[in-house]
């Protein structure tokens, strides 16, 4: 079984970990954290998260992911909180970059299962939603997109923890809108569960067009498919398209580097590779020809610009994504002819965002 660390008191957990002692002394506002610091409000939260009937109904392992969960859930607050002329502290997309965090900590200081970890992951990003969906614009499209990344069971424990793990006037308030959050849940489909679609097709134009009802099926006139590998340097995504996709034409970022000597440490041509490589896919677009796009591709931004494309051109996109052990990477890249310097890949170890359905027509995730 999967635990983050068998210690579990305070001290011990902050002498084993820099993050968590970095929560003392990190301010919140006082509106609605009286209770204190990150520091003091983590462990309140873990400690009524224990509490909860909800938490002991959960299986040995689950309990374990959610308390690296509720850990890490504010770990960022150390480095967004901000305090305004006024003097109100505010910690603006600490959940967002805790994100990153977790994953990074998950990956390579801590190795865990690839479904734990992103599980928690995306604890961190939404733990906050349940409290605030009902004031977000368009809250049925980030709950259906919410509840294909994240359990959201646990999800509901982890709110219901975070806020009574505090102090303020509002707690009543905020218990409340957690309980409406689980029946929205229920109601849209989603309790525990990935809402249903008729079909990927269906999920994914939902996603990618605005004002579209979740059971709308659209016209299926894509004409192929476009397969995207992602993954970190070094991950093996070469090795698995010359294993599984040999029969693709291919286009291939590192390929056209080689081509045209151009080093991967040089950040300012990088931008000449990209143009030729949406050139070269552009000729298979007007074809009509399945394809495979080999890039590192680890965010979702630079993903999304060309499933956007490819969409444009009446074609789905099945994401590859490649992973292996961190100490892995580091072998393989040594192995390269041309290495990626290190603190490169630990750069993009730390902003990488791991693909899901909610991007593309169909995901695959290939674990080393």
């Amino acid at each position: 079984m999967w635990q983050l660390t068998i210690n579990k008191q305070w001290p011990d957990l902050e002498k084993a970990f820099d993050w968590v002692a970095d929560m003392s002394g990190v301010p919140q506002d006082p509106i609605f954290h009286a209770e204190g610091d990150v520091a003091t409000h983590t462990r309140m939260v873990i400690e009524e998260m224990m509490k909860l009937d909800e938490f002991a109904e959960l299986d040995e392992q689950t309990q374990e992911l959610m308390f690296a969960a509720a850990l890490l859930h504010d770990v960022e607050k150390r480095s967004t909180t901000e305090t305004d002329d006024k003097g109100r502290v505010s910690s603006p997309r600490h959940a967002k970059k805790g994100e990153y965090t977790s994953r990074d900590i998950l990956y390579r200081d801590i190795p865990t299962p690839y479904g734990i970890r992103e599980m928690i992951a995306k604890l961190v990003k939404y733990h906050g939603l349940p409290i605030w969906i009902f004031k977000k614009n368009h809250s049925l499209r980030k709950l259906i997109q919410c509840s294909w990344e994240v359990d959201t069971r646990l999800l509901y424990i982890l709110s219901k923890a975070d806020v009574l793990g505090r102090i303020s006037k509002d707690d009543n308030d905020f218990l409340d809108r957690v309980e409406l959050f689980k029946e929205y849940c229920i109601e849209q489909n989603c309790w525990g569960q990935a809402r249903p679609f008729v079909d990927d097709l269906s999920r994914f134009t939902y996603f990618h067009k605005s004002n579209t009802h979740p059971d709308y099926i659209p016209f299926d006139d894509t004409k192929g498919e476009v397969i995207m590998m992602c993954g970190l340097p070094g991950a093996g995504k070469d090795t698995f398209v010359k294993k599984n996709l040999g029969d693709y034409p291919m286009v291939s970022l590192d390929e056209i580097r080689k081509e045209f000597k151009i080093s991967p440490r040089d950040g300012k041509a990088q931008g000449k590779v990209a143009q030729i490589a949406r050139e070269r896919m552009r000729v298979y677009l007007r074809k009509g020809e399945s394809f495979v796009l080999n890039a590192t591709n680890i965010t979702k931004d630079l993903r999304s610009k060309n499933i956007n494309l490819f969409f444009e051109y009446k074609m789905r996109t099945k994401i590859i994504h490649v992973e292996t052990p961190y100490a892995n990477i580091l072998k393989q890249n040594r192995n390269r002819e041309d290495q990626v310097p290190i603190n490169i890949i630990n750069r993009w170890s730390r902003k990488i965002e791991v693909p899901t359905k909610v991007e593309c027509c169909d995901l695959e995730v290939v674990l080393d």
